[in-house]
């Protein structure tokens, strides 16, 4: 094979296999959600979040941890909880509590998964000025 062409063949894979090898993974944000804060607090460097959750029956939180722990109870609905190993951690039905840890290292994801849409009530305890979560990408389950 002519040097030349060798040189600029092994140029374009480079930068094909950089390429895709680069792009960011897609985030997975929330899907037929709707939430309400009932009220809010803050002491001793700890943000208190008290909120209302509805997910359309199908929708889910879209896969994300929280900076902090959070606290809820299932009010109405089905609850299917995984997490990022793909494995079912949780199903939640009306009067069931769960609670969550916190930080990157819980990657998980909530689906409303029965006939009428699923409402959690939520408390989060996270540090001061935390976001309530973070998204993130779906870790190879193929659902969201």
């Amino acid at each position: 094979m002519n040097p030349l062409r060798l040189t600029v063949t092994a140029a374009a894979l480079t930068l094909a296999a950089s390429t895709a090898l680069a792009a960011p993974a897609a985030a997975t944000p929330p899907r037929d959600v709707d939430a309400t804060i009932l009220w809010e607090m803050t002491d001793a460097g700890n943000d208190y979040i008290f909120r209302e959750i509805t997910i359309a029956p199908g929708g889910s939180t879209g896969w994300h941890y929280h900076p902090g722990q959070l606290l809820a109870t299932v009010k109405e609905g089905v609850l299917l909880h995984h997490r990022s190993d793909c494995s079912v951690d949780g199903l939640y039905v009306a009067g069931q509590d769960i609670t969550e840890k916190g930080g990157p290292g819980y990657v998980h994801i909530g689906r409303s998964v029965g006939p009428t849409p699923l409402v959690l009530q939520v408390l989060y305890i996270n540090p001061a000025g935390a976001p309530l979560a973070d998204d993130a990408p779906d870790p190879g389950c193929g659902f969201a």
